[in-house]
């Protein structure tokens, strides 16, 4: 009976060190995996994650090191005397994905009494049947070329879910430059030998270049990894004389003038970027 007791304890022992070996050999394959296999450490991650990544994460577009050219239209919807329309193109170059400075240029086309809103028109046939109706003059301007330099700050980075289909990535970006203004001067007037609603003529008072400190904010849309819609409204900042209404007494305050300009452009983004390859 003690020797079938000995060996009975000696299988048992045995047994213990081959079921301890066995639960050990699943650790070890573990902790080799998880050096080796992509799915291993993405499963730690999710299991421990980190509270340093960013909310928004595997951008879908990129700008870092890249230029951009955009050609734009747009209106200036603070002069309340003529219609000014523009078209224009901007350059730029990104440093990184916040950070970027860009050069602009426009052209707004003078149609004379063609693009003079209808408050102009107002004014001068109201003040036609006042007591100064001989002296007075409507001071108007009308900017045809600027040109601008400025940086941009682009802070924040999102995106949107539309009706659940497709989502857009998006940034906003905040700008500030200087720049420069050429407008043309002009006094509205009565015109006696008008007929009809031509009662009005533009009376040319010179041509004007002013300095002009920019401000302004604007959001891309990305459509793909080349291209982007671009709104943007800009505040061009000047100083220029007071309104003259009557040509025998001059003026010598001057006060603040803003040009701001609303616009919407096509985006171009070279070189080109490879697909986004995600690192889960």
């Amino acid at each position: 009976m003690s020797r079938v007791r000995r060996a009975a304890s000696a299988f048992l022992a045995s047994s213990a060190v081959f079921a301890a070996a066995l639960m050990a050999v699943p650790s070890t394959a573990y902790a080799q995996a998880e050096d080796e296999s992509p799915g291993v450490a993405a499963l730690d991650t999710f299991r421990n994650p980190s509270r340093d990544r960013p909310v928004l994460t595997n951008r879908f577009f990129t700008k870092t090191e890249r230029f951009e050219v955009t050609p734009y239209f747009g209106y200036v919807p603070n002069n309340p005397f003529a219609t000014r329309y523009i078209g224009g193109l901007q350059v730029g170059y990104h440093f990184n994905e916040q950070f970027s400075a860009l050069g602009q240029v426009y052209y707004s086309p003078d149609l004379g009494e063609g693009d003079l809103k209808g408050l102009t028109r107002a004014l001068v046939q109201i003040a036609r049947t006042g007591p100064n109706s001989s002296n007075f003059q409507q001071p108007l301007d009308k900017v045809t070329l600027a040109a601008s330099f400025a940086a941009s700050w682009a802070p924040i980075y999102g995106k949107i879910n539309l009706l659940g289909e497709t989502v857009v990535s998006f940034d906003l970006y905040g700008i500030a430059g200087l720049g420069m203004i050429s407008k043309v001067d002009y006094f509205a007037t009565f015109d006696e030998a008008g007929v009809g609603n031509d009662f009005v003529a533009l009376q040319d008072n010179g041509n004007e270049v002013k300095l002009t400190p920019t401000i302004g904010l604007g959001t891309n849309f990305f459509v793909n990894r080349l291209m982007a819609i671009k709104l943007d409204g800009r505040f061009n900042f000047y100083i220029d004389n007071q309104p003259q209404y009557d040509p025998e007494v001059p003026v010598n305050e001057q006060r603040l003038y803003n040009v701001f300009v609303a616009s919407v452009g096509v985006s171009f983004f070279f070189p080109t970027v490879q697909r986004r390859v995600f690192d889960f």
